[in-house]
């Protein structure tokens, strides 16, 4: 089983082992093996499929690895048996056979801690019960180490998250690191985190147990059949469909196909028009001989050393992640169990590192290496979802090396979606969608993003990319930028995130950390201010902060021109307005209203929608019959337009969505004196009376035109500007200029945050997301409820009403002046009933705000009598804090700023 020759010191590369120069590619070379019991690899060679193809399917995966035999599996499990899964070669022969197999249960997310909770009871419970067989799984737990303070105060948020989903975990100290781990060198230690109940899995007997499983439901597994084209239609209203799967050994017709091809992924989207923003890069680890006295210990990750070491048996695998990993240019079809050479330039940096942690590895010769190719993505999350290109077409790939861990509980996800036209869970930051379409197709964005596999163990806090920056400007971009601006990337828009008052800090190209010989970018502003970010505690502009949020309450200008800006307009416009949206927007022309769009489950999206004069001109054009102006948040914008888009479609509206993003800026000026500095702008009478709140106009700024809109996210007086890009930096600056007597400045998303938690607005994708109902969220007053009207999601609504709610957002203060997150658990007369989705600093009220689902121990409802009677407490760093509940927003509850009562 070892391709290596004979033992030598892990400390030093294999003798006759060449030093190429560095390249983004290479070729497979001869067969190697990984060191499994076994593998999928048939003895002899197979010229055809190894079942008849059918004629139809209800669904075809593509892809035998871990997410295809899973999603098969799980689609059985859900009563669709008339499934095929479709292999070129044999089950595992792409990535999956030769992955490390590791599991571990907590994450920085709640959802992918419940995705990895059930990967780890299929495959450690539910295949051996179904089937009778072993599926490989050893739960050996898991350490992870921290060697600096940083890492040692995130191991504590992770562990008061497993407390609200009953995970076992330990913060240790380096003596009880030592005791647990006897071969570990604990002197540069700080602490440890441990999960008794983590472990590894064995590729081929997960996939084996599922197959077997999955076919026994009804579903067929046809290995060494490739598929050679998609074939596409269009329907009645021209929208594309998929049709059919094609092979060399006959076409099976199917409406749905599921691409779980891996590194291949991108090759099979192509068949359809599908764009699938994906890399190939070589990883690599290798595996030790003998280590007397390392039997039974925890698998380990050393995150700042970026190395993981596995236990294999008596052995042990080392591997991790580089700052130069080699990408794989030139995917070839041919390549099945197959592995690269590995390059020890590129993997010695991983040497140091482990031989520091186990220093036993420096006498230990190496018994076989591994290096075969993984997909990695933009952002460092899968790719899942129905494509938006084509209707039919699933994403289930892009796993970043973690398709084994996280394939039980994606599996589960995707066949949901397939089957019910959503997932169960929260899936948005896996969605396709969540990219934008300007994005997916681009080579330098794709290929930059990816490089973040080098940053695969940093700590996780709320930061910034560094790559592919400046790909979405608005025009107020670089007068921004020359105040000081430190701009935050959304959806590759830059959206300012506050204001360096030291001067300016320009985002420059990206370095790519110094690798393939890139020049290091110098004297860096930016990247030092992003820097000072990396902490637990409060950040060193916090001060900056809280000016700007202050300044609010006299007058600030935000620049949100990144928002997503569409007009739905067409015959049937008012029909899928009330059908799309739970808020009654048909009131009169020159209304807007708060709204959210629900999914089939009843969870939310949340955005605004302006209903337009018939037939007026309208900024971008006059629109004849019904028409209705929609400002969506960015970062939902593209997720939001292919929902609208999917909702038309199904329900075989005649409408059109009309997408004016790029050529319109926004600014919202905000706070009691900004009716003050407009009226000398805008040639229109603002009192309450004349412009009341939430209605708009079109009117005259600095001698342009621009639709004003009386609206707030920051829980003050003020108007919106949406202003057509070539008028918006005349009216910015006449905005600027009328406002300076009045003390106005420039504030950013940072003040933003922290000013919408203070008055108890909810943030999309995170106070608010698709698996949450606007009830459950306490935005029971966006629904129509009282009308005749039918909307989407409305059935749910009123089974849940008539129910009552089991779980529902609270918001919750502290009286100590320390800084949380988002993940902090929730407890209730000392038991965990949820965690924080999110929470800032709030400085007109000087406490920390969060905001949290709760639920009901018992699992009964969760009553207002519930929250008033209980005695609830907040866990952060491992800390817990009184905290005191609240029904209603603590700042301005009777909600008279908006309506400039002061």
């Amino acid at each position: 089983r070892a391709n290596a020759s004979r033992a030598v010191p892990l400390s030093i590369p294999a003798a006759g082992v060449s030093r190429c120069p560095r390249s983004y590619s290479s070729e497979p070379t001869k067969e190697k093996n990984v060191p499994y019991e076994r593998t999928l690899k048939p003895e002899g060679g197979s010229s055809g499929p190894s079942k008849p193809l059918p004629r139809a399917a209800d669904v075809v995966v593509v892809g035998g690895g871990s997410l295809g035999c899973q999603t098969l599996y799980h689609l059985v499990k859900m009563g669709l048996t008339n499934a095929v899964l479709l292999e070129r070669d044999r089950l595992t022969a792409g990535t999956t056979w030769h992955t490390a197999g590791l599991l571990w249960q907590l994450r920085p997310s709640d959802v992918e801690v419940e995705l990895l909770a059930h990967t780890r009871k299929v495959v450690s419970q539910d295949l051996e019960a179904e089937t009778g067989l072993h599926t490989g799984w050893i739960q050996n737990g898991g350490l992870f180490i921290a060697s600096n303070r940083q890492r040692l105060d995130e191991y504590p948020r992770l562990m008061s998250l497993g407390k609200v989903y009953g995970i076992e975990s330990h913060v240790l100290s380096p003596a009880e690191t030592k005791d647990l781990y006897p071969l570990m060198n604990v002197d540069d230690l700080y602490g440890t985190l441990y999960v008794p109940k983590d472990g590894t899995m064995d590729p081929a007997g997960t996939c084996t147990t599922l197959s077997r499983a999955a076919s026994a439901g009804g579903a067929t597994v046809i290995e060494n059949c490739p598929v050679t084209g998609i074939r596409v239609g269009a329907d009645d209203l021209g929208v594309k469909r998929v049709k059919a799967v094609e092979t060399p050994h006959g076409t099976i017709e199917t409406p749905c196909v599921v691409n779980c091809a891996g590194v291949w992924a991108t090759k099979l989207g192509q068949m359809a028009g599908v764009k699938v923003p994906l890399v190939a890069m070589h990883h690599a680890y290798v595996v030790t001989e003998r280590i007397p006295g390392i039997q039974n210990m925890p698998n380990v990750r050393d995150h700042d050393a970026s190395v993981y070491l596995r236990l294999q048996g008596d052995a042990l695998s080392v591997g991790g992640y580089e700052h130069n990993p080699i990408f794989w240019d030139e995917v070839s079809d041919k390549f099945a169990f197959s592995l690269f050479d590995l390059d020890w330039d590129v993997f010695m940096q991983h040497i140091e590192g482990a031989v520091n942690r186990v220093p036993a590895l420096e006498q230990t010769g190496i018994k076989s290496t591994v290096c075969g190719p993984e997909s990695f993505t933009a952002d460092h999350k899968p790719l899942m979802g129905e494509a938006p290109e084509v209707r039919g077409f699933f994403l289930g790939c892009g796993f970043n090396s973690a398709g084994m861990m996280l394939g039980g509980g994606c599996g589960r996800e995707l066949a949901h979606w397939i089957i019910h036209g959503r997932p169960e869970r929260d899936m948005y930051g896996y969605d396709i969608r969540r990219f934008h379409n300007s994005l997916t197709g681009n080579q330098r964005w794709i290929r930059e993003r990816s490089h973040s596999y080098a940053k695969n163990y940093s700590v996780v806090f709320p930061f910034d990319p560094l790559a592919s920056r400046n790909m979405r400007r608005d025009p107020f971009h670089q007068v921004l930028t020359d105040q000081g601006c430190v701009f935050q990337e959304r959806h590759g828009w830059e959206r300012p995130g506050w204001f360096n008052k030291d001067g300016p800090a320009p985002v420059k190209g990206y370095d790519y950390y110094r690798a393939y010989e890139t020049k290091k970018n110098v004297n860096y502003r930016y990247q030092e201010l992003l820097g000072r970010e990396y902490t637990f505690d409060f950040p060193p502009h916090h001060d900056v902060i809280r000016s700007e949020c202050l300044s609010c309450r006299g007058v600030a200008v935000f620049d949100m021109s990144y928002f997503g800006k569409f007009y739905l307009t067409g015959p049937d416009a008012k029909k899928a307005a009330d059908w799309l949206f739970t808020a009654d927007v048909n009131k009169k022309p020159g209304s807007t209203v708060y709204t959210c769009m629900l999914n089939r489950g009843g969870g939310a999206e949340d955005l605004t929608v302006s209903r337009l004069e018939p037939g007026a001109a309208n900024l971008a054009a006059g629109f004849p019959g019904d028409a209705y102006y929609l400002a969506i948040g960015g970062g939902v914008a593209e997720h939001n337009w292919n929902h609208i888009q999917t909702v038309l479609q199904d329900q075989g509206l005649r409408c059109q969505l009309a997408d004016h993003s790029e050529d319109m800026g926004m600014i919202s000026i905000q706070g009691p004196k900004s009716r003050e500095v407009l009226q000398e702008v805008l040639d229109a009478d603002l009192s309450n009376d004349a412009f009341p709140f939430s209605t708009h106009k079109v009117v005259s700024a600095a001698g342009h035109q621009v639709r004003a809109m009386r609206l707030s996210f920051v829980g003050e007086l003020g108007w919106e500007l949406h202003i057509p890009k070539d008028a918006c930096l005349p009216v910015y600056h006449a905005v600027m200029a009328a406002g300076a007597k009045h003390g106005i400045i420039n504030s950013g998303y940072r003040a933003i945050d922290s000013l919408s938690i203070e008055k108890g607005y909810r943030h999309w994708h995170a106070d608010l997301r698709p698996d949450d109902t606007p009830l459950e969220a306490g935005l029971a007053f966006t629904c129509k409820m009282k009308t005749s009207i039918p909307f989407q999601g409305r059935d749910r609504l009123e089974k849940q009403k008539e129910e009552g709610l089991k779980r529902r957002i609270v918001c919750f203060t502290i009286d100590e002046k320390v800084p949380m997150f988002g993940l902090e658990a929730i407890f209730r007369n000392g038991v965990p009933v949820g965690h924080l989705r999110r929470s800032d600093y709030g400085f007109f009220i000087d406490k920390t705000i969060g905001y949290g689902y709760i639920r009901n121990p018992d699992g009964g409802v969760v009553s207002a009598e519930f929250i008033k009677s209980g005695e609830f407490s907040l866990e952060r760093m491992g800390v817990t804090y009184k905290a005191k509940a609240h029904l209603k927003t603590p700042f301005d509850p009777e909600n008279k700023r908006v309506k400039g009562i002061y």
